[in-house]
């Protein structure tokens, strides 16, 4: 009965879940931000690096050429120049968060047109057919990944003055009682990030 529920409201179900997802890789990102002083986010390991600023200016570029009108047109825009968004664009926090919000608001406003109608419109990208869930997927990862890369610079920058964003080194276990002491329950693993 309930594989029957969930094959009724796939979409909303599968559209909740990812929104969750990549809400969680923002909040990351936001909580990177919030520990670097400006100058930091502009930081390189060397000059073959990517700094934080121009990690989130590619994101951006894709999340807006990816989701701006991704059920009608290609994912990929004429107007993108994605290989300027590897060059020091960003020149402030400001204009940092900015960005960063643009891209995401693009993401979400086109995850809120998704409907049980427009879920299984071909989606392409650079010509390759994509379904709507490939096409999210796609993008999941390519946002974890770099996600990923401006957490580790934040840790790198910081070094111990980090403040973790997930289970703090050598808590595993406290963290595991909380979570065995609630019973069985649903919700996302995202809930209780700090």
């Amino acid at each position: 009965m309930a594989y029957f529920c969930f094959m009724d409201n796939m979409q909303e179900v599968y559209t909740a879940s990812i929104r969750k997802q990549f809400e969680y890789y923002k909040l990351l990102g936001d909580k990177t931000f919030s520990q670097l002083k400006e100058d930091e986010l502009f930081w390189r390991f060397n000059e073959s690096s990517n700094s934080v600023a121009v990690i989130v200016n590619h994101l951006s570029g894709n999340m807006k050429s990816r989701w701006t009108d991704f059920l009608i047109s290609d994912g990929e825009k004429d107007w993108r120049d994605r290989d300027k968004e590897f060059q020091s664009i960003i020149k402030t926090k400001e204009e940092l968060l900015c960005r960063w919000q643009e891209g995401w608001n693009c993401l979400f406003g086109a995850l809120d047109s998704l409907n049980p109608v427009n879920f299984e419109t071909e989606i392409f990208i650079r010509n390759q057919s994509h379904t709507v869930i490939e096409a999210l997927n796609r993008q999941l990862a390519h946002y974890a990944y770099h996600l990923g890369q401006i957490v580790y610079l934040g840790k790198m920058i910081q070094g111990d003055k980090w403040e973790s964003l997930s289970i703090t080194k050598g808590k595993s276990n406290d963290f595991n009682q909380r979570k065995f002491a609630k019973g069985k329950h649903g919700g996302h693993f995202s809930d209780d990030v700090k």
